[in-house]
């Protein structure tokens, strides 16, 4: 009678002789080294420990509180009174430094995934118009990333290097 299991590589159903039982040979498909199983020596069967009910449930109440939080954590909208009354100053009259800083920034918050806010720090950038620009511009030739963002992947930071450019190019029409 043939041994009958399945290739841990492929998946692939495989028969084989009973004198190949505790043995090494490669599958037919794939050609990786695979063990025959011995049905004569029988697996254990291995015995389960009972379902505790009531840890069960608490652990589905757990999930349940932590993602009805989450929810409410996400739909917060509330912005500081500070923070709302404070009118940005104008970009134009920003300094060099201060326009570099203000696109790390929004590169940085970006990378992170931190979206709050962006789209308003997009438009202050593009206020700067040709300046930002150019800035962006040093940026993505620049083979040395800033040092705030040195931790982004190349291909990811000029990726959003390059939606920033389009957003601003994209507000000036």
């Amino acid at each position: 009678m043939a041994i009958t299991f399945h290739c841990q590589h492929c998946g692939k159903k495989i028969e084989a002789p009973e004198n190949a039982a505790g043995k090494w040979g490669k599958c037919p498909s794939c050609r990786n080294r695979l063990y025959v199983p011995d049905p004569k020596a029988g697996a254990e069967e291995l015995k389960l420990a009972p379902i505790d009910e009531n840890e069960e449930n608490k652990q589905k109440r757990l999930l349940a509180e932590s993602y009805e939080l989450t929810q409410q954590i996400l739909q917060e909208t509330n912005v500081p009174e500070s923070a709302a009354e404070t009118p940005a100053p104008p970009l134009k009259q920003l300094s060099g430094q201060q326009l570099r800083d203000r696109i790390v920034g929004y590169l940085r918050q970006t990378a992170d995934g931190d979206f709050a806010g962006t789209e308003e720090a997009a438009k202050q950038i593009a206020a700067c118009g040709q300046r930002a620009i150019e800035m962006i511009d040093r940026m993505a030739v620049s083979e040395i990333p800033e040092p705030e963002l040195q931790d982004v992947p190349a291909q990811i930071l000029a990726g959003l290097i390059r939606t920033l450019r389009n957003k601003i190019e994209h507000s000036r029409d």
